[in-house]
């Protein structure tokens, strides 16, 4: 073992700090997300809502984009300290030589949808299908965007084959699609089942159940997370940890909150004048969260196994897949027993 990698594995092996160890070295954090009130980032809404950051001596200071890809340049910009976002911008960094880590998982199903007006989804047949068509994302470069590009790649077509227009994670995404001004969207709830229950598009590819995730990435996947830079989590290890503690009491609450506590704790703009369609939106996407926080080194390759089909900085480069991803904040706090 060379001296580096030995230096590596007693990184990697030292102890975490316990919460009576000290206060986080950061207590005031900026963490940056894209469409916070979609579900795919819920957990970090009740952490934040039940109180759970505060509880652990956290002032976080959450900055809503309207996509994954412009939190991530938050974070790479040095606007925000944590993203809580997709990991495939955790892979896609350390191909780019920046050194970012997830932390904290949140989802383990992207949760994406792939809907198509009722003209276009007649014709639908496979992803060769798309060629041509002007698809809605969150934001161009976001997960939404990445899983357009992987299933063109599926059927050997590149980015290139369809227009990508950013509409945001909202209404605005709503309006895109129901004024005609986009052909299909790829994004989340609870926009989907807004569309779906209004009879603007028909769901053709669906991540939100076992066998979507099974069909689209090939097995166990990495989906939203809590990342940060590198060297913001070895220099502030206890702000680190009080941040999963925090992340992983979320998720063992919501993994027995009931669908109306769930409605109760989310701020009312969230659902506005339609609740049902809030209520049918989070029933649909339940299954995909995280039960513990943990990350695996499968999830990991199968969600670069996607990105090197298609992205260009990525294809054909080996990466130490091992260094995108640290479970030992999240291993500590499942020890808290909270």
């Amino acid at each position: 073992m060379t001296l580096i990698r030995l230096a590596a594995a007693l990184a990697l092996a030292a102890p975490l700090p316990s919460r009576a160890a000290g206060k986080p070295e950061h207590p005031h954090v900026a963490l940056a997300v894209g469409g916070r009130s979609l579900f795919y980032y819920l957990p970090l809404t009740l952490a934040d809502r039940l109180g759970y950051f505060k509880d652990e001596g956290l002032d976080v200071e959450i900055a809503d984009f309207p996509g994954g890809a412009k939190a991530l340049q938050a974070l790479v910009g040095g606007s925000a300290d944590v993203v809580s976002g997709a990991f495939e911008h955790v892979v896609d960094m350390h191909a780019k030589g920046i050194r970012i880590q997830e932390f904290v998982m949140q989802d383990d199903y992207s949760g994406i949808v792939l809907g198509l007006s009722r003209a276009k989804a007649a014709n639908w047949k496979s992803p060769k299908d798309l060629r041509g068509l002007k698809i809605g994302v969150t934001a161009p470069g976001s997960s939404t965007n990445i899983f357009v590009n992987a299933l063109l790649a599926r059927d050997g077509l590149g980015p290139d084959s369809v227009s990508i227009v950013g509409v945001g994670a909202s209404a605005g995404a709503v309006a895109a699609m129901q004024k005609g001004q986009i052909d299909g969207i790829s994004n989340l709830d609870p926009v989907i089942t807004r569309l779906e229950r209004s009879g603007d598009i028909v769901a053709v590819v669906d991540t939100r159940t076992a066998i979507g995730m099974k069909d689209v990435y090939g097995g166990a996947y990495d989906a939203g997370c809590l990342y940060a830079h590198t060297e913001f989590l070895k220099a502030n290890p206890n702000t680190a940890a009080a941040l999963a503690r925090a992340m992983v009491r979320a998720l063992r609450w919501l993994a027995k909150a009931s669908t109306d506590q769930v409605i109760a704790t989310v701020p009312p703009e969230y659902y506005g004048d339609d609740r049902e369609t809030y209520r049918a939106g989070f029933e649909k996407n339940r299954a995909g969260y995280s039960a513990d926080g943990r990350n695996s080194l499968e999830a990991v390759r199968h969600v670069y196994a996607i990105l090197e089909a298609f992205e260009p900085e990525v294809k054909g480069k080996k990466l130490d897949l091992e260094a995108t991803f640290d479970n030992r904040y999240v291993e500590a706090a499942l020890q808290t027993g909270k």
